[in-house]
């Protein structure tokens, strides 16, 4: 349920809203925008069934919520989330690009990315320390030894660091070294490490899982959101299809889908999304044109002897003209680079 309070109600109104679902056991979160406030209630649905709040001063209105996410629901914040990391807005007007590559390999490939994005106008460094393969005897990562990589690389650019986080007794590791935590697709349903990332201190990028409904993606942030952290960015990153073509099917629908349903920011992965460098920077473009806050691109010096998914890397000059195209779309779309 939300109530929704009048224009002309007062700060003593919201609080007897307040109390009144505190009393009975439920949970208010208070979404506050220009020309109202809204409360969501949290708790037990027949508690919530039996309540009555439309007598009370203030409340203009109460409407039942049928979707079992609340909390990233635009329905309880109607307005757009703008996630911080560091200073970096998502959400803002300004379209924000994570570039990198797929596997954090060694310092001098790391280096050579990061000063390669950086210059191309990206705000963050991407690659990846603990990578889940489908195959046991694929490259697996780093570990710390990235992640101190990925900091110390990033910090002599600039750039902010967002990383993958796979188990949930990682994240006091990775969050020493990494501004936004990534929870890749195979965990999208890890629902213990998304309890323990409601609890984190930082934000969470939560990509969509292999073959997720939008729904069951929503309901995944949920679990992050009712732990108490909002901050919580959606990526796509394609789906599973019957297509075999590309590596999976890039639904850019579930930008426009989420944007509608919900108040998270969004962006895209066109190098999952496809699997094929040469359909990143259209897919980048159209990604863009759907209304997508920002894009997280996969960038290595050499394409060709990297470790893991060198087929959807683009190299530094490629991914400098993919950023000059989306200058001039972002653009179209009122929005900067």
């Amino acid at each position: 349920m939300i109530i929704v309070m009048s224009p002309g109600a007062t700060k003593e109104d919201i609080a007897k809203v307040e109390n009144k679902l505190k009393s009975v056991g439920l949970q208010a979160h208070l979404s506050v925008g220009a020309e109202r406030t809204i409360v969501g209630v949290i708790g037990d649905k027949k508690i919530i069934g039996n309540l009555e709040m439309n007598m009370l001063p203030g409340v203009e209105k109460t409407v039942r919520i049928t979707e079992k996410y609340k909390l990233v629901s635009r329905e309880f914040h109607p307005e757009n989330s703008v996630v911080d990391v560091d200073g970096v807005k998502v959400g803002g007007e300004q379209l924000v690009v994570m570039a990198g590559p797929c596997s954090v390999e060694s310092l001098e490939q790391l280096r050579e990315a990061a000063q390669a994005v950086k210059a191309g106008g990206a705000q963050f460094l991407r690659g990846g320390a603990f990578k889940p393969r489908t195959s046991p005897y694929d490259f697996q990562g780093l570990a710390e030894d990235g992640l101190k990589l990925l900091r110390q690389v990033a910090d002599e650019n600039g750039l902010k660091v967002v990383t993958e986080i796979v188990d949930k007794d990682d994240i006091e590791l990775v969050g020493q070294y990494a501004d936004l935590y990534q929870v890749g697709a195979r965990n999208m349903q890890n629902f213990q490490l998304l309890k323990a990332l409601g609890r984190a201190k930082k934000p969470v990028m939560l990509k969509r899982g292999l073959s997720a409904t939008i729904s069951e993606w929503l309901n995944a942030a949920e679990y992050i959101a009712a732990g108490g952290n909002e901050n919580i960015i959606l990526c796509e990153r394609g789906i599973r299809t019957y297509e075999t073509y590309t590596r999976n099917t890039l639904d850019l629908s579930a930008v426009a889908a989420v944007k509608e349903l919900s108040h998270l920011p969004i962006i895209v992965d066109p190098s999952h999304g496809t699997g094929r460098w040469q359909m990143v920077q259209p897919m980048a473009r159209a990604a863009v044109a759907a209304g997508a806050d920002g894009l997280i691109i996969e960038v290595h010096p050499h394409p060709e002897i990297a470790l893991s998914d060198g087929d959807q890397s683009l190299t530094p000059k490629k991914f400098n003209v993919l950023m000059s195209d989306l200058e001039r779309i972002a653009a179209v779309m009122g929005r900067t680079v």
